[in-house]
Formats: C-alpha cells, sequence, structure tokens
C-alpha cells in the first residue's frame, strides 16, 4: 500500500485514527511482552538494523555496508506478500546482488541454522526485527532519515511509529541518514551514540536527459528529489509487483516525452527481464561515518 499521506502531519484523519494507535500499542506490547520471555541466544553475535518507523527510511542499505564490512550474512523475514507468493523479497535480491549472504523467512530459525556452521564466528546482521523479542540482540543500531524524522510522531495507525520514542531506550546507538530537507523532529536520547550516513545517487544518464521516474517504496518522494529534469513522476505501492500493462504504459509514456525511465534498485529488482533490459535504476552510493565501525567493532568484540 502507498504510506498514507497523514503519516507526515497531524491532520485530521490522524486525530481520527489515533484512539485506534491506542489499542494498537496495547495489543502489540502484550505480544512483545509474551514473545520475550524466553530470547532465543546466539552463539554468534547478532547486529540488529531496525527502526521504529514503518519503512521507507533506508535501512536496507545501512545494513548492506554493515554486512559487507564484516563479510557476514544476513537474516530478514522478507516481504510478507513476497513470502506468500514464493517469490524473493526486492530487499533480499539487493543485498544479494552485492554478493552477500541472505537468509529470508523466520528469523529464528535462521539464526539456529547459522549457528551449526562451528567454524565461523563472523557476526550476523539482522535486518529489522527490533520489535522482535523472541530473538536476543548483542547490538541494536536504529536508522532514522532527515527528511522524515519521526514523521507525526503518532503510533499506527495514526502515524508511522511502531512503537513510542520511549523505546528508544532498547537500542545502543542511532545512524541518521542526512538529508538536504532536514527535519527538525529527532529528539533522541542523549545518553546513546549517535553516526551520520550519507547516500549519493548514481543517475546512469547525461544530466540533460529527461527522465521519467517511478518508485513503489514507503517514501517515493525522497527518490524524486534526488533527481533533476524528470518531466513525469509516477508513485507506486511499497513493494508494489509491476504488470505488464503497466511496463507497456510506462514504455509508452517515454516515447511520447522522448524520455528515459528511471526508478530505485529495488524496484528494478521486481522487474521482469525484458523491462530490465529497457530500463535503469539510479544506484545508491551509501557511506557511514568510520567512527560507526570503529565503535560497532568494540561492541562486537
Amino acid at each position: 500500500m502507498k504510506t498514507p499521506h497523514w503519516f507526515l502531519k497531524k491532520t485530521p484523519m490522524a486525530l481520527i485514527l489515533w484512539p485506534f494507535s491506542i489499542m494498537y500499542y496495547g495489543v502489540s506490547h502484550l505480544v512483545f511482552r509474551i514473545k520475550g520471555t524466553h530470547p532465543y541466544k546466539s552463539s554468534r553475535p547478532v547486529i540488529c538494523v531496525g527502526n521504529i518507523l514503518a519503512g521507507g527510511v533506508g535501512k536496507t542499505p545501512i545494513v548492506r555496508e554493515i554486512a559487507t564490512f564484516f563479510d557476514s550474512p544476513v537474516v530478514m523475514r522478507g516481504y510478507k506478500q513476497d513470502i506468500k507468493n514464493g517469490r524473493t523479497s526486492d530487499e533480499a535480491l539487493m543485498l544479494s546482488r552485492s554478493g552477500l549472504q541472505v537468509h529470508t523467512g523466520n528469523r529464528k530459525s535462521n539464526l539456529v541454522l547459522l549457528n551449526k556452521q562451528k567454524n565461523d564466528k563472523t557476526p550476523i546482521v539482522m535486518d529489522d526485527g527490533f520489535q522482535n523479542s523472541s530473538i536476543y540482540k548483542d547490538v541494536s543500531v536504529i536508522v532514522f532519515d532527515e527528511s522524515i524524522g519521526m514523521g507525526n510522531k503518532f503510533l499506527l495507525p495514526a502515524g508511522p511509529l511502531r512503537e513510542p520514542r520511549s523505546a528508544l531506550a532498547r537500542a545502543d546507538a542511532f545512524i541518521i541518514i542526512k538529508s538536504n530537507n532536514k527535519k527538525v523532529n529527532l529528539e533522541l536520547p542523549v545518553d546513546k551514540p549517535m553516526f551520520f550516513a550519507e547516500n549519493e545517487t548514481i543517475v546512469p544518464y547525461d544530466k540533460k536527459q529527461n527522465l521519467i521516474a517511478f518508485a513503489g517504496i514507503g517514501y517515493p518522494k525522497k527518490f524524486f528529489d534526488c533527481l533533476t529534469n524528470v518531466v513525469v513522476k509516477r508513485a507506486y505501492p511499497d513493494h508494489y509487483q509491476y504488470t505488464d500493462k503497466d511496463i507497456k504504459e510506462l514504455l509508452e509514456l517515454a516515447d511520447k516525452h522522448n524520455a528515459k525511465l528511471i526508478t530505485t534498485e529495488k524496484d528494478w529488482v521486481r522487474l521482469p527481464p525484458y523491462a530490465q533490459d529497457k530500463i535503469k535504476y539510479a544506484g545508491l552510493d551509501t557511506k557511514i561515518e568510520d567512527k560507526f565501525f570503529d565503535w560497532l567493532k568494540e561492541r562486537v568484540n
């Protein structure tokens, strides 16, 4: 589904849904407490890279950087619709394209499997799962995007938060992805280390080339704002599975405007092979400051 517009502002719709947020938190907190009674402890260090927002903060590139640094396997649930249909999730495809070992599905089962590799003591990176209390994490890193912050600061479904901000006390550190459209609503615990990351969008076309940009991600505006010479923008629901009809319409639109089609890597991996041959994606070069890895190595060791 598309990210609701009220997630970023306290609109009348957000206020109407606020009572349901209390119910959502009550149920989710109860489940968290029950599952956390006897958490599974991995014999290999587990680095959890999570968030408290319902997607869209750019966590997957951070996971890729950390897993690449340690040459670690990644465990992730994968998007539920992909698992249901027997497809590999787009995040898993992105990570595996980088040469990483990726295990999707039940995280605990995958951790048990990886712990049987007796000769391998490298850390395991867990993509998401900060809200999964059934697994003990040696390190929990929470990712934020400056352009999104904490949205309207309401819990689901009135806002984007999975948990109240008090849950950040469980985190060990924060990574803030810098943005030109910085928000000022990041009120993070002062007793936790904070690190910064920067994204550079790599466009595979000449700067003068007209573009038609499309994306099915949590916050497509983030992607569109990174591009220039965009004559048409098309936003689809997050994790959208493109049909032949969609692709035909996009190709016809490109011909009409004498433009090139461009999308995100996350969208590109969901396209069928014939469409991948005709459409390019904008790469994302993510750099986390060096002192984060110094801190992380010390915590893991």
